[in-house]
């Protein structure tokens, strides 16, 4: 922590940073006395631009027909225009993951098992040119479960189907997932030791090919603690760079985790038990619980409906075990740290992109306020269609 400190920025990044920085001469100033300055909120899993109204499936775009899509690329779906984006970014949050195929709230369609491939990206920009941080930073795998009980919509009852069935489609999923893997291998290989006359060009194949040389992490998405134990078994068998998303039951494996060194992207906090036995703080007390065995963990919205509490899912996190400085860092650095873009951002370190927020408080209590957004060095309107709406309906006369 800096007392009194000076940050300057130049050409979208972080040029110095500290309690004796001597301002330049003709720099715009913004008096930040009585303020805080933080690093800006890394929301880690969303469909941000991928979906804007999710009843209206012309605006979805979050997902693709076909189980098996590794050659899709969030970058090429997000629309810089969304009215969630402003909306987020009012609330602190400057950079998104954009995950194709991960389901939540404002998703629809299919959860494909190879879902595409995840965009890391700052909320603020005409086009996607102007907001990548990283086109790229990791490959979606839903990793199969049995499942025997499912939601029908058109007649809002569940149903139930046999275990035998659920477990056959189970393992033709999987064994599909490994050939898929198996091939990529094969096709990796080709790449690297013949030219282009020597083999068929396969984009979904090219697409995998850097995941099966360790060069791209999967984000595998799980939450039972027998799925997330199968889908480690699988990656180490496969020898695949994971990291897990969701893991709502990710306690009851931490040692797991801890010795394969596997981080984890948890799900809202604010959300009731999976099961009605569970205590009623069970999500809210994981985080505490995961830190304390020494898993990296960061937090996201899993969607764009409720992407601006990601803080308070963090603060909440806060009140039951886990340390403040944990509780921050799992919405800014340990995130960047997770995605392998911490060189860019997720810390006020000279250098790196000025994404950054002036609030007058913490920034995950409830009652603080963005008061100064600057994303990539230029400062950025909190104004959004929340706030305006707020504004026309209060002034509306009472009768």
């Amino acid at each position: 922590m800096i007392d009194d400190g000076t940050l300057i920025i130049k050409d979208g990044k972080i040029a110095a940073v500290g309690a004796s920085v001597e301002v330049p001469a003709g720099a715009q100033v913004i008096d930040g006395k009585g303020l805080q300055v933080y690093p800006g909120l890394f929301d880690a899993v969303t469909q941000m631009g991928l979906s804007e109204i999710s009843a209206v499936s012309s605006t979805v775009d979050s997902s693709e027909t076909g189980n098996f899509n590794p050659d899709v690329v969030a970058a090429t779906a997000v629309s810089p225009s969304s009215e969630h984006i402003p909306v987020t970014r009012a609330s602190g949050i400057t950079e998104v993951l954009a995950v194709p195929a991960s389901g939540g709230f404002d998703s629809s369609g299919s959860r494909a098992v190879l879902g595409g491939q995840a965009t890391a990206f700052s909320l603020a920009g005409w086009t996607m040119d102007d907001m990548q941080i990283k086109r790229s930073v990791a490959m979606v795998i839903n990793f199969p479960t049995i499942q025997t009980r499912s939601f029908d919509v058109a007649t809002l009852t569940r149903k139930e189907r046999p275990y035998a069935e659920a477990k056959q489609e189970y393992e033709r999923n999987l064994n599909e997932l490994t050939d898929w893997i198996e091939r990529a291998r094969h096709y990796a290989q080709a790449i690297g030791h013949g030219g282009p006359s020597d083999f068929e060009r396969d984009v979904k194949l090219e697409a995998l090919a850097p995941v099966v040389r360790g060069q791209l992490p999967v984000l595998v998405f799980a939450d039972r603690a027998r799925d997330i134990r199968n889908a480690v078994e699988f990656c180490d068998k496969q020898k695949l760079k994971m990291i897990l998303a969701g893991g709502v039951e990710a306690y009851k494996v931490k040692e797991l985790l801890r010795s394969k060194n596997i981080p984890v992207v948890l799900r809202p906090v604010l959300t009731l038990p999976v099961d009605e036995d569970d205590p009623y703080d069970r999500l809210l007390s994981q985080p505490a619980e995961l830190a304390r065995a020494g898993v990296k963990f960061a937090l996201g919205s899993f969607d764009n409906s409720f992407a601006r509490r990601l803080g308070q899912n963090a603060a909440n996190a806060s009140a039951y075990g886990l340390s403040q400085d944990d509780a921050l860092k799992s919405v800014t650095l340990y995130p960047a740290q997770i995605f392998g873009i911490a060189d860019q951002v997720g810390t006020l370190e000279t250098g790196k992109l000025a994404n950054v927020i002036v609030t007058n408080g913490d920034p995950l209590e409830l009652t603080s306020e963005v008061k100064y957004l600057f994303i990539k060095g230029l400062l950025t309107s909190t104004d959004n269609k929340h706030k305006r709406l707020f504004e026309k309906y209060s002034k509306r006369p009472k009768p």
